[in-house]
C-alpha cells in the first residue's frame, strides 16, 4: 500500500530563498533517484514550506530516507529552519470518486 508523508518546514525568514533553492535542487534528483517515489512537491504557505510526498511502499520511503538526495536535503537545510521539520506518514483513505479522492 502506498504512503503519503506531509513534511511541514517553517524557514527561518532570513534563510527561506536558501531553503527553497536547496529543495529545487534536490526534488529532481528525487524523481530521478529514488525508486517508489510516485509524489515530491513542493507547497508554500505565507511561513512555511509543505512537501507532499507518496511513495509506493515502506520501503521505498525508508531507502528515501537514507538516500544520497534526502541526506544532501537535510545537510542543506541545517540551521535555516526555526525548528524541528514536522514529518507526518499517513495511509491513503480513498473515499469519493477515484481520481479526487486520493492523493
Amino acid at each position: 500500500m502506498s504512503l503519503v508523508v506531509v513534511a511541514t518546514m517553517v524557514p527561518k525568514p532570513e534563510s527561506r530563498d536558501e531553503v527553497i533553492a536547496a529543495l529545487e535542487e534536490v526534488i529532481p534528483r528525487v524523481h530521478a533517484e529514488d525508486a517508489g517515489c510516485e509524489v515530491y512537491s513542493l507547497n508554500e504557505g505565507r511561513d512555511r514550506l509543505v512537501m507532499i510526498e507518496k511513495w509506493a511502499t515502506p520501503e521505498d520511503l525508508q531507502a528515501h530516507s537514507a538516500s544520497p538526495a534526502f541526506k544532501a536535503l537535510t545537510a542543506a537545510l541545517d540551521g535555516k529552519l526555526s525548528g524541528e521539520m514536522d514529518v507526518q506518514v499517513l495511509q491513503p483513505h480513498p473515499a469519493g470518486t477515484p481520481g479526487q479522492g486520493q492523493v
